[in-house]
């Protein structure tokens, strides 16, 4: 799979649930005016002490944070997904991922996914290269996991694990940054990729592809990488990203 949706995939694993502190106050309040001498009213009853909403179990630190994260991506995407990452440093990989999407490359070093089987496929026809439409079909595993995930829980999790991403985000180079303004921000782009009809030209300057179209050519990263998935495949991830991108929206993380 390509870096862009390597990244689509396992920022569905980001997170951290905020906890909400709650507390009741008794006021004490006066005694009526009594006519005749009387006994002291009694004391009010204390007020009872501050009551915290449990957050969840703390964090791991996010060096040690691999091993947790592994268990919520199996929980995500199914038992298969260990075998899917790369590690060490799957929170930084992630993080560093989608911060490049919106860019012109993503780096191989950041990706926290392993590629598909086979090689990129091409047609020569008469002369003009093209995509095939055969090698949409290397991307089929990891679309399919895409599609069936289950929002609410990706939500949940990306919650529940937000200070960890948000610390990676940080030590990226941000100090003052938001790792979910720059999540939003990397979806938006990707929605907004061009949907070419096949068969799309390539040209092959050198030793890696490029599209023929200079509008396509001078896409960012993540939206090259989803017009190489087929049209198909585009329109599937495109609606799971819509569906999470609504969700965030009214998710409520610490800042």
């Amino acid at each position: 799979m390509s870096a862009g949706l390597r990244g689509f995939l396992v920022f569905a694993v980001l997170a951290v649930a905020a906890a909400a502190v709650y507390w009741f106050v008794l006021r004490e309040q006066p005694a009526p005016p009594a006519p005749v001498a009387a006994p002291p009213a009694p004391a009010p009853a204390p007020a009872p002490p501050p009551r915290t909403v449990p957050s969840g179990p703390p964090l791991p630190a996010l060096a040690d944070s691999d091993a947790e994260m592994l268990q919520a991506l199996n929980r995500l995407l199914g038992s298969g997904a260990e075998a899917l990452l790369l590690r060490p440093g799957i929170v930084h990989r992630i993080v560093a991922t989608v911060d490049n999407l919106p860019g012109d490359k993503v780096p191989q070093q950041v990706i926290p996914v392993r590629p598909p089987g086979g090689s990129f496929g091409t047609l020569d026809q008469g002369g003009r290269l093209t995509i095939s439409p055969a090698n949409a079909a290397r991307y089929a595993r990891y679309v399919n996991l895409v599609s069936q995930l289950d929002t609410a829980e990706l939500v949940s999790t990306y919650r529940r694990y937000y200070p960890l991403f948000q610390q990676a985000y940080r030590e990226l180079g941000y100090p003052k940054g938001e790792f979910n303004d720059r999540l939003v921000e990397a979806i938006d782009d990707l929605l907004e990729a061009p949907q070419p009809e096949p068969p799309v030209s390539l040209v092959a300057p050198r030793a890696m592809f490029d599209y023929a179209d200079a509008d396509l050519q001078d896409a960012s990263a993540g939206q090259k990488i989803l017009i190489r998935l087929g049209p198909e495949n585009e329109a599937r991830v495109k609606t799971k990203l819509r569906q999470l991108r609504r969700a965030l929206d009214s998710i409520d993380l610490p800042r």
